[in-house]
């Protein structure tokens, strides 16, 4: 199966503690989040609502942009955010609806 990069960011809640990653596999990754199984820090401290997502053609190019927002201020993140999903529901449902079909 095709991967497809993927540069996302998930959110604890409404103005919480916001996680950036990089993914070949947006569902699965979000999933294994949802399961506390994604990372430590997601788990911690709750953080598994996708609230952003943003796909690329090359892996190269998506880890770039993970690092980028990654350095970004907490403030940029959130309007970011709030271009694409201004009430910041959880995408996770509705992905598969807009993920690029191979």
């Amino acid at each position: 199966m095709p991967k497809h990069p993927c540069v996302y960011i998930l959110a604890s809640k409404r103005n919480g503690t916001l996680y950036v990653g990089v993914t070949g596999d947006i569902a699965i990754r979000v999933w294994m989040h949802k399961q506390g199984k994604g990372s430590a820090f997601t788990r911690k401290y709750g953080v598994d609502k996708l609230v952003w997502c943003e796909f690329h053609e090359d892996f190269g190019f998506a880890i770039a942009r993970e690092k980028q927002l990654k350095n970004w201020r907490r403030l940029w993140k959130l309007n970011l955010i709030e271009e694409r999903n201004p009430d910041r529901a959880d995408l996770y449902e509705t992905i598969q609806m807009w993920a690029p079909l191979d």
